[in-house]
C-alpha cells in the first residue's frame, strides 16, 4: 500500500506549526498553538481514513481471495488432526511393535547360536589340523626329514602365535603351545646331537674333523647342510653353532695365538665314491725355528687359515652361517689377541712407537680379510682390534702420563728434605771442583743453576723431578702429536704437583727455623731457572702441533714468588725469636745491679746462640749471596734493637756504663766468627758496615759509654757520630743520661744544637 505509506510520511508536526521554532526551549507552545495543532491533526486523520476506505473498496476482490485461502488451510488442518487421532487410537488397541520386537530378538538369538556353532566347528577343525601337523612334524623328524620338520615347526609357531599369548584364550591353545614347545625342544635336541657328531676334535692326534654324512641312532645318511638349513629355519643356528664354536676356539684358535711361532694347520679331505665325506684340519707343531712374532704376522696368518677352513668346510660359504659363527667367536678372538699379543707389544719407550705402525697395518689387513669373508660385520663397532691398535699411542701416552705423575708424587712424598751429613758444608767448597766432581748420591743434592752458573744445594725431590721432566720432554721431541701432547702435559703437571704437594708436606717445618724450609727456598729458585730454560732447550724440537701451546713461562714466576715468600718467612721467624730474647733484658736497665746484669748478659748469650744456630742452618744450604743478605737483615734488626734500648735509658751511672760496654764487647766477641763468615761469604767487596748500618753505630756506642763529654761533643761536631747513624736527639739524650747537669754539659748541648749542617 504505497499510497497509505506516503500519506503517513507526509505528516510533519513542524509543518503543522509553521512559523514557530520548535528547537528553541525558551519559547513553549501557547494554548492557541495547541488548539491549532489539534485541529490540523484531526483534519489529517479524516483524510487518512478516507484514503484507507477508498483502498479497501478498490481491492475488494484480492482481500476476498486471501480470506478464502486462510479458511481452506484451517479446514485441512482439522482433517489431518482427525486422521492422527484415529491412528493413535488404533495403535493403542493392538501393540504391533511389541510383536515385532519379539520376532527380532528371536532371530538375533538364533543367528548368534549358529555363529557360535560355526566358530566352534572351525576351532575344532583348526585344533585337529594343528594336532595332525604336530604329529606329522614328529614323524618327519624321526624319519630324518629335518628341513620339512623345521618348516612345519616355523609355520606352527606363527599359527599358535607363540610368544603373543592373550588373556581369555581357549585352554586348548595353551595345550597346543605346550605340544609345539615339546616338538621344538625335540628337534632342537636332535639337530644339536647331529652338530655334535659333525664337528669333533681329537686331542690325541690334534685333528679337527668335520663330517658331511651324519648318523645319530637310527637316523642315518643326513647331510650336514641339511642340519644347518633346518637350524636356520627354526632360528636355532646360533644355538647349534655355539658348541662347535667353543670347541674350535679352545683347541684350534687359542693355540694359533698363544703358540703362533710353532703353529701350523694342514687340511685333509676324505672322499667316498668321488664325494667329499669329511674335512680335517690337523694342528702340527712346526719344527722350523721362527723369530719372535713382533708384528703379528704369524698370529694373523694362522687365525686367518683356520677361519677360511671354517667358512668353506663348516659353513659352505653361506654368509648367514659364517656371520653366525663369527658372532660367537670374534669377541673372544679379539680379546685373546689383545691380551696375549697387542698389549704385550706396546712399546715401553716413546721413541719405539713408530715401529708399532707395522703392527697397526697387519691388524687392519687381518680385520679387512675377516670382513671380506663375512666373518665379522663391516660395522665400525666390531673393528675392535684396529681401534685398539690405532689408539695404542693414546693408551701408551695415558699410561705413561699416569706413571710420570705417580713417580713425581712419590719423589715428593718420600723425600725427607734433609741434607746428608757429608754435605753439611759451604756451597763454595764445590765451586772449584764443580758438581761433576761429586759422587752419585751427592750429585742428587748439588746442582748448578742454569742462568747464574752457581752451585746450589737442593732436595733430592727437586733434582729428581727435573730429571724426570727433562726425560719426559725428550720423549716429546721424538713422539707423534697425540703422544707428545700427553707427555707435555705430564711434564707440566709434574712441576705443578711440586707446588701443590711440598708446601703442604712441609707445613709444620715452614712454621719453624730449620733446614727443610731453606731447602724448599733453594728448590724453588732451582725450579724457577730450570723452568725458564725448558722452552729454549726443547721448543725447537717439539712437534709443530705442540709448539702452538707449549709454554712454561707462566709457571716459573710462581716458584720465584714461593722462594721469596719462604725466605722472607724464615727471616721474620728468626727476627721474632731474637726480639723475644732481647726483650728478656728489660731494656738493659739497672745493669749496675748484679741480678739485672746477669739477666742482660743471659739475653745477649741467647741472642748469640740463636744467631749461631741460624748460621749453622743457613750457611750450608743457602747460596752465599742470599745467605749474606739474609743474615745481614737479621743482624741489623739485633744491633738496631740493642742500640735503641741503650740509647733510650734516661739515667746511667758510671758503673752502669761500664757494664753496658762489657755486654756490647761480649756480644761482638761471641759473634766474631759469624761476622767473619759473612765477610768471606761471597766475592762482593762491600764492607759489612754498609750492609749492616747499625753495626757501626753499636760499635761506636760502646766507645761512647766511656768517652769524656767534650770528646763526645767533638765527635758530633766533626760529623763522626752522624756518619755512624746517630741523630742529634740521640746524642743529646745520651749526654743527659750519663752526665750530671753542669755548665759544661749545657755548653756541650748548646754546641751540639748549634751544629746546623747535621
Amino acid at each position: 500500500m504505497p499510497e497509505i505509506d506516503a500519506l503517513f510520511e507526509s505528516i510533519n508536526v513542524r509543518d503543522l506549526l509553521a512559523g514557530h521554532d520548535l528547537n528553541d526551549p525558551t519559547t513553549p507552545l501557547s494554548a492557541p498553538d495547541l488548539r491549532l495543532l489539534i485541529n490540523r491533526l484531526e483534519s489529517h486523520s479524516l483524510r487518512i481514513k478516507s484514503k484507507v476506505q477508498s483502498y479497501l473498496v478498490a481491492h475488494h476482490s484480492e482481500f476476498s481471495d486471501l480470506f478464502s485461502t486462510c479458511q481452506d488451510a484451517v479446514s485441512r488442518t482439522r482433517l489431518i488432526s482427525d486422521d492422527v487421532s484415529d491412528v493413535v487410537e488404533l495403535i493403542s488397541d493392538r501393540p504391533v511393535d511389541v510383536e515385532i520386537r519379539k520376532v527380532v530378538d528371536e532371530i538375533t538369538e538364533k543367528t548368534k547360536e549358529v555363529r557360535l556353532k560355526r566358530e566352534s566347528l572351525e576351532l575344532v577343525s583348526a585344533i585337529v589340523g594343528i594336532c595332525e601337523a604336530v604329529e606329522e612334524t614328529k614323524v618327519a623328524l624321526r624319519g630324518g626329514r629335518f628341513r620339512f620338520a623345521a618348516e612345519r615347526v616355523r609355520e606352527l609357531k606363527g599359527v599358535l602365535r607363540v610368544g603373543e599369548e592373550e588373556e581369555g584364550e581357549p585352554v586348548a591353545y595353551a595345550l597346543l603351545r605346550k605340544d609345539w614347545s615339546d616338538c621344538f625342544d625335540e628337534i632342537q635336541e636332535v639337530l644339536a646331537r647331529f652338530m655334535g657328531s659333525a664337528v669333533r676334535f681329537e686331542l690325541d692326534s690334534s685333528k679337527l674333523r668335520i663330517s658331511y654324512q651324519l648318523s645319530v641312532g637310527e637316523i642315518t645318511g643326513i647331510a650336514l647342510t641339511t642340519v644347518l638349513e633346518a637350524m636356520e629355519v627354526i632360528g636355532m643356528l646360533d644355538y647349534g653353532l655355539a658348541k662347535a664354536a667353543d670347541l674350535i676356539f679352545k683347541h684350534v684358535i687359542t693355540p694359533a695365538v698363544t703358540h703362533a711361532s710353532t703353529f701350523n694347520a694342514v687340511e685333509y679331505s676324505c672322499k667316498t665314491s668321488g664325494d667329499i665325506t669329511e674335512q680335517t684340519l690337523k694342528i702340527e707343531q712346526s719344527s722350523d725355528h721362527k723369530t719372535e712374532d713382533v708384528d703379528g704376522e704369524a698370529i694373523y696368518s694362522g687365525i686367518l687359515k683356520v677361519v677360511k677352513f671354517i667358512c668353506s668346510s663348516l659353513c659352505f660359504g653361506n654368509v648367514t652361517w659364517i656371520h653366525s659363527f663369527g658372532r660367537f667367536t670374534w669377541p673372544r678372538i679379539s680379546e685373546l689377541i689383545i691380551s696375549k699379543f697387542l698389549s704385550k707389544v706396546v712399546p715401553e719407550d716413546a721413541s719405539k712407537l713408530a715401529d708399532f705402525q707395522k703392527v697397526i697395518e697387519r691388524t687392519f689387513q687381518f680385520e679387512t680379510a675377516l670382513k671380506e669373508l663375512s666373518f665379522i660385520s663391516p660395522s665400525d663397532s666390531e673393528g675392535r682390534l684396529s681401534k685398539y691398535a690405532e689408539n695404542v699411542e693414546v693408551h701408551f701416552a695415558s699410561r705413561k702420563k699416569i706413571e710420570i705423575l705417580a713417580k713425581a708424587r712419590s719423589l715428593m712424598l718420600q723425600c725427607n728434605f734433609t741434607i746428608p751429613k757429608g754435605l753439611a758444608m759451604r756451597n763454595a767448597s764445590f765451586e772449584s771442583g764443580g758438581v761433576e766432581s761429586l759422587d752419585e748420591d751427592s750429585s742428587k743434592h748439588m746442582v748448578r743453576l742454569l742462568f747464574s752458573s752457581e752451585v746450589c744445594m737442593v732436595s733430592e725431590a727437586a733434582s729428581q723431578l727435573m730429571h724426570l721432566v727433562h726425560k719426559t720432554l725428550e720423549d716429546v721431541c721424538v713422539s707423534s702429536a697425540r703422544v707428545a701432547s700427553e707427555f707435555y702435559h705430564a711434564a707440566r703437571d709434574s712441576i705443578l704437583l711440586y707446588e701443590a704437594v711440598v708446601p703442604v708436606k712441609l707445613e709444620k717445618q715452614l712454621n719453624g727455623i730449620n733446614q727443610a724450609a731453606v731447602l724448599l727456598h733453594n728448590d724453588c729458585l732451582y725450579l724457577f731457572e730450570e723452568i725458564l730454560g725448558l722452552a729454549f732447550e726443547y721448543r725447537a724440537s717439539f712437534p709443530s702441533s705442540i709448539k702452538e701451546y707449549a709454554v712454561f713461562a707462566d709457571v716459573a714466576p710462581r716458584f720465584k714468588l714461593m722462594a721469596e715468600e719462604v725466605l722472607q718467612r724464615q727471616v721474620q721467624l728468626v727476627v721474632s725469636s731474637l726480639q723475644e730474647a732481647i726483650d728478656s733484658a728489660d731494656g738493659f736497665q739497672d745493669t749496675r745491679q748484679i741480678k739485672q746484669f746477669e739477666s742482660a748478659k743471659f739475653s745477649i748469650e741467647q741472642v748469640v746462640f740463636s744467631l749461631e744456630k741460624v748460621h749453622m742452618i743457613w750457611e750450608p744450604v743457602l747460596r752465599p749471596k742470599i745467605y749474606k743478605q739474609s743474615m745481614c737483615l737479621v743482624l741489623e734488626s739485633v744491633f738496631r734493637r740493642i742500640t735503641r734500648d741503650i740509647l733510650l735509658l734516661d739515667d746511667m751511672a758510671a758503673d752502669e756504663t761500664f757494664q753496658l760496654q762489657r755486654l756490647i764487647h761480649l756480644m761482638f766477641e761471641n759473634l766474631s766468627s759469624l761476622l767473619g763468615s759473612l765477610k768471606s761469604a761471597d766475592e762482593t767487596s762491600r764492607p759489612l758496615d754498609d750492609l749492616i748500618p747499625s753495626l757501626r753505630k753499636t760499635r761506636k756506642l760502646a766507645e761512647l759509654l766511656d768517652m769524656p763529654l767534650k770528646s763526645i761533643t767533638s765527635a758530633w761536631e766533626s760529623g763522626e757520630l752522624f756518619s755512624c747513624n746517630f741523630t742529634r736527639t740521640e746524642v743529646q739524650d745520651f749526654i743527659k743520661a750519663i752526665f750530671a747537669d753542669s755548665p759544661l754539659r749545657k755548653e756541650c748541648l748548646w754546641r751540639i744544637e748549634d751544629v746546623v749542617n747535621q
